[in-house]
């Protein structure tokens, strides 16, 4: 089956970063995947997008404009991925239920 294209309004989710490494390697908060709206899409990239990001603390946007964020689903497979294979800063398609 063909990769649907993302369109304006389409909820994804969004990989955040998670907070810096400490010094014993650990994070307060690791990257999770967040609810968010594709809010533009690139044209001559049609998987990067901008997004509004909706969080338990606020929103945070990743607009085109500052690079946006590109697609990484391999498989199929989105919040299911291991922490060594999630990739920060990235979206993916809500799985389906």
């Amino acid at each position: 089956m063909a990769q649907a294209a993302p369109t304006v309004g389409r909820a994804v989710h969004y990989v955040s970063h998670g907070t810096p490494l400490l010094p014993d390697g650990s994070q307060v908060y690791s990257a999770k995947c967040r609810a968010a709206t594709v809010t533009e899409v690139n044209v001559e990239e049609p998987y990067q997008v901008g997004l509004a990001v909706t969080n338990p603390t606020g929103l945070h946007f990743r607009p085109l404009s500052e690079g946006g964020c590109f697609l990484y689903q391999p498989d199929g497979e989105g919040c299911e991925l291991s922490p060594d294979e999630v990739r920060p800063g990235s979206w993916h398609w809500p799985e389906r239920v």
